[in-house]
């Protein structure tokens, strides 16, 4: 790994090897950042890669998967640990803008309590790199404001949250809330420390012009081979929250049989419930 200085800004990343491609294009994207310290966590169960990042640490899966709430809470503190005060999270997907990192610290410096999410464009495949300006298309879902624009979030936005790309202050991150590590595989973990910011009051905001670009990577839709995953983290959300996160994916599951709504609980419709034929439902 490369050694800077000392710096202000971090970008913090979690990866595993199905990744470690995007994560590579991810950090050559962050090359010539100034005053910027990038730090990997990596999750998978065997041993990172050599990578051209300034800090490689590891947290490997838990009994149930991957654990990406504890894996952010690390890269996090490591973050803080090491002198920075702007803190950027961008998934191993995600290509950065050139000003992405420049963008969000202006946000934090006008907005430090706040937690702030940038707008996210989903490159299509062979989408060169290098045309990042031309390709800017920012997923409908969520709010884009004009570049330089902060636009805070209202009590019913919190719901929109996407951890793939979102800044904060260290000061904000060593005052909580923090990821909530019983989350363990994929899904709800984000949307459950959304909803943590909210009850507690803390403020959401649209950052303008800060550009994540989520590389192409085959999906399925709804993600079958994360049903286990969802019911479990739902479940959890649901004990917290008194609703089930995920709407669309669950949705989706009991549209086609797969799971059914049992004991105020969604659960698999049997034991031996799988996929459809990927003839039939295509990875998007």
């Amino acid at each position: 790994m490369t050694q800077r200085a000392a710096a202000s800004r971090a970008v913090i990343t979690l990866c595993s090897a199905p990744r470690s491609g995007h994560l590579r294009r991810q950090l050559h994207s962050l090359e010539g950042v100034a005053d910027l310290r990038t730090i990997v966590v990596w999750i998978g169960d065997d041993e990172p890669p050599a990578l051209p990042a300034d800090d490689v640490l590891r947290v490997p899966p838990g009994r149930a998967g991957l654990r990406l709430a504890a894996a952010r809470n690390a890269g996090a503190d490591r973050a803080v640990d090491t002198g920075a005060s702007v803190l950027v999270f961008l998934d191993a997907d995600c290509l950065a803008a050139p000003d992405l990192v420049d963008r969000y610290a202006a946000a934090a410096r006008a907005h430090p309590d706040a937690v702030l999410c940038g707008p996210v464009t989903y490159l299509e495949p062979g989408a060169d790199p290098e045309l990042l300006g031309e390709l800017t298309r920012p997923h409908p879902a969520r709010p884009a404001p004009p570049p330089g624009d902060v636009v805070l979030a209202g009590a019913d936005d919190y719901v929109l949250f996407w951890s793939l790309s979102f800044a904060l202050t260290s000061d904000r991150w060593t005052s909580g809330p923090r990821f909530d590590e019983r989350f363990e595989g994929y899904g709800g973990e984000d949307t459950d420390f959304a909803f943590g910011l909210r009850e507690a009051g803390i403020p959401l905001a649209w950052v303008g012009g800060a550009h994540a670009y989520h590389q192409y990577h085959p999906t399925s839709s709804p993600p079958w081979q994360h049903l286990d995953d969802i019911l479990r983290n739902g479940r959890l959300f649901a004990e917290r929250w008194g609703r089930w996160p995920m709407d669309g994916w669950i949705a989706a599951f009991a549209e086609r049989g797969a799971i059914s709504w049992v004991d105020g609980s969604w659960v698999k419709a049997s034991a031996d419930a799988v996929p459809p034929d990927p003839a039939t439902h295509p990875p998007r």
